[in-house]
């Protein structure tokens, strides 16, 4: 049976989320009136050198806080973004998140700033520009003079979201949330688990982002193995997997978590991970020691049962499995092993039949029934009841 955290026994106590009735035209000149819903901003202009040099200041500016976006931008998006400041082309304004009087974090424009940052730092070397590649190859001290005193007469701009935008930390997060919800940085939005990264910053989040990065779930992902622990980038074929880039590594651990409550399951697969992720928050470090363990028990137990074809469905139309996993039956292969765990010896004792009987599962159920878009209450509940049903019957043999 599931293995819950007092934390998650706990969290569905709370009152369900009230649905905001509709005003009249009265009530809505009211709430504007008294400001509601308006962000407070401010706006900022300095020379390139002087914010470089401005961040370098203790408590400044956090350039990547807890809820930094994964490194998108190899080494020719940011020589371009060097060339259009040479060039005087408009670049779009950071937008910045005031924590406490003068203290900043980034929050749309990281990537701008880290690759300012290390041309100043002669860390960058230009390449594969368009207009200037006499510059190929140059770092910022190697530039020509007189294009480097042109550079240095550039500016950057930022929009500050003060601190009198918010009278909570409730309120804060909820702001850092409309934020990424509705900015993108050069053209890439953000992806529904990197608002989460964004707004949810603590323990659990962490827990995600930790239980990744397990060399089983990895491999069943076919995601190379790092740790920003190393302190070195990341290779670049994570820099462009879209899957890590996005955080959808993340979003399938924490999916684990939240549909072993699947009878809780509400407003939809997105709205309720938005809600487990909030309400995370209160989990203890016991909670969080649980939940680790249940995880790596989980995923380790499905590598040593189906190896390679780790959430991979068979596809019963062409008689073969598939090369990549997927998220939805994924979600009923580990919700459907941690309800097994206490059996997870004979389960591995009897691995071959397992398999048998899964693809068997695939060759009579609809063919969506596991891989098709609906994730409905009902769709979830199905998948996982399935996948629990044929382990039981294989326990029962």
């Amino acid at each position: 049976m599931q293995q819950f955290a007092l934390g998650e026994e706990q969290m569905w106590g709370k009152p369900p989320l009230a649905v905001p009735h509709r005003l009249t035209d009265a009530e809505i000149a009211d709430k504007y009136g008294r400001k509601a819903e308006r962000i407070v901003t401010e706006s900022n202009r300095e020379q390139l050198p002087n914010f470089v040099a401005a961040l370098k200041r203790t408590g400044y500016m956090n350039c990547r806080p807890n809820y930094q976006r994964r490194p998108r931008w190899d080494a020719t998006r940011q020589s371009r973004l060097i060339e259009s400041f040479i060039m005087n082309i408009p670049v779009p304004p950071l937008f910045v998140y005031e924590t406490d009087f003068a203290t900043y974090e980034v929050m749309d424009g990281q990537q701008r700033v880290s690759a300012v940052q290390a041309f100043y730092n002669n860390e960058l070397v230009l390449a594969d520009l368009e207009r200037w590649p006499e510059l190929n190859g140059r770092t910022y001290a190697r530039l020509p003079a007189r294009i480097r005193a042109a550079l240095d007469r550039r500016s950057i701009s930022y929009t500050v979201v003060l601190t009198e935008s918010a009278a909570s930390d409730e309120e804060a997060m909820l702001l850092k949330q409309l934020v990424f919800e509705r900015l993108n940085t050069g053209g890439v939005l953000l992806g529904k688990q990197e608002v989460r990264n964004c707004l949810y910053q603590g323990p659990f989040n962490d827990l995600l982002l930790e239980l990744a990065r397990l060399p089983p779930f990895r491999a069943a992902w076919d995601l190379e193995e790092w740790s920003p622990e190393h302190g070195d980038p990341p290779p670049q074929s994570l820099v462009e997997n879209r899957f890590w880039a996005q955080m959808e590594d993340a979003e399938v651990v924490l999916r684990f978590f939240a549909l072993r409550h699947a009878a809780r399951y509400q407003r939809g697969m997105q709205g309720f991970l938005d809600l487990y992720m909030a309400r995370s928050r209160s989990f203890s470090g016991e909670d969080l020691a649980l939940l680790r363990s249940v995880f790596a028990r989980t995923v380790t137990l499905g590598a040593r049962i189906y190896g390679d074809r780790l959430f991979r469905p068979w596809n019963a139309g062409r008689g073969l499995w598939e090369q990549h996993p997927h998220k939805a039956f994924g979600d009923a292969v580990l919700v459907g092993l941690a309800d097994r765990l206490d059996d997870a010896e004979v389960l591995v004792g009897r691995q071959a039949r397992v398999v048998e009987a899964t693809r068997a599962m695939f060759e009579v159920n609809e063919p969506g029934t596991f891989t098709g878009r609906g994730n409905t209450k009902a769709d979830v509940e199905t998948r996982i009841k399935l996948f629990t049903s044929m382990l039981d019957e294989v326990l029962a043999e």
